[in-house]
């Protein structure tokens, strides 16, 4: 399978996903609101953009409670999303 492929594929796995969830938060009544993660991703936003990947890195683990595996990856996700960091 080449990598174009793949990635249909994948796209089509997480557009299922994310039908999936939606439709068991509305049967459990439930609403998403990422805003509780806001103040963590802008404390790290501003220690990314001051150079200090490892100060975002633990400002994103003190806020959310995730491991250091998982904080890493957010803050690199996050990174790629700032320009000129």
């Amino acid at each position: 399978m080449d990598d174009s492929s793949r990635v249909t594929e994948l796209q089509a796995e997480v557009g299922a996903l994310g039908r999936k969830l939606d439709y068991v938060m509305r049967h459990l009544g439930l609403t998403y609101s990422d805003d509780a993660l806001a103040p963590a991703l802008e404390q790290a936003a501003e220690s990314l953009r001051q150079g200090n990947k490892l100060a975002a890195i633990q400002a994103y683990r003190e806020a959310t409670g995730a491991g250091l595996k998982e904080s890493k990856e957010a803050i690199e996700a996050l990174q790629l999303t700032l320009p000129g960091t």
